[in-house]
């Protein structure tokens, strides 16, 4: 169990949950009544989704490694590197998962025809250890990689998916739907970027403790949580103008945005706003972890409303 915990199973499946939904709600309802294409059978998929398992939680461990001092002051009952696993068995499983996603990846790039996407493994995986290991610290830089990398865990199923079989009669299909992938990568990325932002702010002792450059410590903690809202506020208008301009024939997915995504967006927006305590900062940042989740969930939406 605490190695469950150590590799955040919570948010592995949470990434599993998302590319189970592009493929299986997004993908596969249209194969028969579009152009559409798809390169991968279900065994194929299934390792493109544990490699990518793989690298995120060698990506959880290594940065719960270097969180060691941090965490003993930010959440000191749920610290299990040198608690309940060692740091040297945390930094061999580190090791084991990243060789296992990164071996995958370079089979799948191979098996789809396009040797050079192995490096999109390479760099995920060293990204997500100078992250952890040097750009954390730093201003916003560490906030935006963490948040292109969950936005990278939808578009890799696009890029496997799509762009190894795209020809001349299907181009415009295979754009249409990449073009969907890219507008619920960046409403995860700004979901991401605006939980990263909380986050801070609920970590600021720690993270001041431990040196590092956080945005509430740099520019102070009202100042960051204003900083919050605005970002909350840019998935918000977002929503709202992806509903009127692509889906406002569509009832279903007009009710569905309103409740799960846009009214909750709204309170979160507001309580963003006047947020001072870290029970209120957890809070927010659970709230925008469910409504990232409900935006992937309205992927099943499509084969109910557009076939």
């Amino acid at each position: 169990m605490h190695i469950l915990n150590l590799i955040r199973w919570k948010n592995l499946l949470m990434i599993a949950t998302m590319q189970l939904l592009i493929k299986y709600a997004l993908f596969e309802p249209f194969l028969e009544t579009t152009n559409l294409t798809i390169t991968l059978n279900g065994f194929g998929f299934g390792l493109l989704v544990f490699s990518t398992l793989c690298i995120a939680a060698a990506g959880n461990i290594i940065n719960d490694i270097y969180d060691i001092e941090t965490d003993a002051v930010n959440r000191p009952s749920k610290v299990i590197v040198g608690s309940k696993i060692t740091e040297k068995t945390a930094f061999i499983l580190f090791i084991v998962f990243n060789i296992i996603g990164v071996l995958i990846g370079f089979y799948l790039s191979n098996l789809v025809g396009r040797s050079g996407f192995f490096a999109i493994f390479v760099i995920i995986s060293a990204l997500l250890y100078v992250y952890a290991s040097y750009l954390k610290p730093t201003l916003l830089l560490g906030n935006i990689i963490i948040s292109t990398m969950v936005a990278l865990s939808i578009l890799i199923v696009g890029v496997f998916e799509l762009i190894p079989v795209i020809t001349t009669q299907n181009q415009a299909t295979q754009l249409t739907f990449f073009k969907i992938l890219l507008d619920y990568a960046l409403f995860a990325f700004l979901m991401n970027l605006a939980r990263e932002i909380i986050k801070d702010l609920e970590d600021v002792d720690g993270d001041h403790k431990a040196g590092m450059n956080t945005l509430p410590i740099v520019i102070g903690r009202s100042r960051a949580s204003k900083a919050a809202f605005m970002v909350t506020l840019v998935p918000l208008f977002g929503s709202v103008y992806y509903v009127a301009t692509y889906l406002f024939k569509y009832e279903l997915f007009i009710g569905y945005f309103l409740i799960f995504i846009i009214a909750p967006l709204i309170y979160i927006a507001i309580r963003t706003f006047s947020a001072k305590s870290k029970k209120e900062y957890r809070h927010i940042s659970t709230m925008l972890k469910l409504v990232m989740l409900f935006g992937m969930l309205s992927l099943v939406l499509y084969p109910m409303v557009l076939k």
